[in-house]
């Protein structure tokens, strides 16, 4: 084949593709963790644990799979873990949810989130997005039809400019996602800010879709609110959350959604056809999971504060410029002192000739330029991991 029917053979198989897909790479963070592998790299980009999960929710996957639970759920959830939901949202923050009607298990808080953008976003619409963000935002409003209006966060204390916040909202404005705990920042919402969303959701009519999978990892006092508990939000809140973080059990893939029951309706009805449902033993394990008493959540915290502050240790004795994170389990770095191009190129650098992966900043950005001189370190790792990242950082030199 010469090579001018070989451009259109191309060019006709690419008019074959969604135009969608078009507009979004594939995940930056999960390619990080692939050239981690690649060069025998620690792995301090993707976010997921690298010690065990707790002992007795394993034992209740284990007993549910030999217990025959292996043929679906009911497809929005099983009603023992639907009934925990409820339990532990009513628990810790405050809030009545009704298990039948207002809560969706879904397969992870990914797809809770797809599921809820598809189920309340109409072509056109506006969803506004802080940013940083985490990567899958932007794809899923694109894929929901969605035109994104993104706000700044801006460090280091990752504050918002109310009247760019103010200014993002409009006629056309459908929904904000709000994730607090935030990552990449570590920032979490304080009731004032939350307020001052929830006003503007009730003069726009629009949905605050709130990302809360790291509500139980918080440092130096800060408190996790849910807006939905807010005056006026209950009805206007779609909460995502999930089991991945608080238990450390990313690769399970259960979260859910919890909305009113005519939002539910929607939400279950896309949840139904885009993956019928979540793992049926998993899901009972995660009934015990979320009834367990408060000092496994203390002890959650305290562990992860040790590794936050092990963490910074290593990378500002390194010579990277951190933002304290006051939430979650990420630490966003300024990298501007080890002159390097930009932060795919140190990025590159870190995992090829260091032996340390992260996340370049620039991921998570709508304009790739405003990343450009930050990367992210997740710190969710064994001490082992942590100090064979140190041992491998004490090797950078400023340029």
């Amino acid at each position: 084949m010469n090579p001018g029917a070989s451009e259109k053979v191309a060019a006709a198989r690419k008019r074959m593709l969604s135009a969608k897909a078009e507009r979004f790479t594939e995940s930056v963070i999960r390619e990080m963790t692939r050239l981690a592998l690649r060069h025998g790299a620690v792995n301090l980009a993707q976010g997921f644990p690298d010690f065990p999960a707790p002992a007795e929710i394993k034992q209740a996957a284990q007993d549910a799979v030999a217990a025959d639970i292996n043929q679906y759920a009911i497809t929005w959830g099983a009603k023992p873990l639907r009934d925990a939901i409820a339990e532990k949202f009513a628990r810790t923050q405050g809030i009545a949810s009704d298990p039948e009607r207002e809560i969706t298990v879904c397969c992870g808080s990914t797809e809770a989130m797809m599921a809820a953008m598809l189920a309340v976003i109409n072509p056109g619409d506006e969803v506004v997005i802080f940013e940083p963000f985490y990567e899958n935002y932007g794809p899923d409003a694109i894929l929901s039809g969605a035109a994104p209006r993104f706000v700044k966060l801006r460090p280091p204390e990752w504050s918002f400019d109310r009247d760019a916040l103010a200014a993002a909202f409009g006629p056309a404005t459908k929904a904000i996602i709000l994730n607090t705990p935030n990552n990449p920042t570590g920032k979490v919402f304080e009731r004032a800010e939350l307020e001052f969303i929830r006003d503007l959701c009730v003069r726009w009519n629009a949905f605050a879709i709130t990302d809360e999978i790291y509500e139980h990892i918080l440092y130096d006092g800060a408190r996790h609110i849910s807006i939905a508990g807010l005056d006026g939000m209950r009805e206007r809140t779609i909460t995502i959350n999930g089991m991945s973080k608080t238990y450390s059990v990313t690769g399970w893939r259960v979260g859910w959604a919890i909305a009113a029951p005519e939002t539910t309706a929607a939400i279950r009805k896309v949840h139904d056809f885009l993956t019928v449902g979540a793992a049926a033993p998993l899901q009972h394990a995660g009934a015990l999971a979320l009834r367990l008493p408060d000092s496994y959540y203390q002890k959650l915290a305290a562990g992860y504060v040790a590794r936050r502050d092990r963490t910074l240790g290593i990378l500002e004795q390194a010579g990277f410029q951190c933002f304290k994170p006051a939430g979650a389990y990420y630490i966003m770095t300024d990298v501007s002192a080890f002159g390097f191009r930009d932060d795919m190129a140190f990025a590159r650098y870190l995992v090829e000739e260091i032996g340390v992966a992260v996340v370049p900043g620039s991921s998570f950005y709508d304009n790739p330029a405003d990343g450009s001189r930050q990367v992210r370190f997740t710190f969710c790792k064994t001490d082992q991991t942590l100090d064979a990242a140190g041992e491998r950082l004490a090797r950078l030199r400023r340029r």
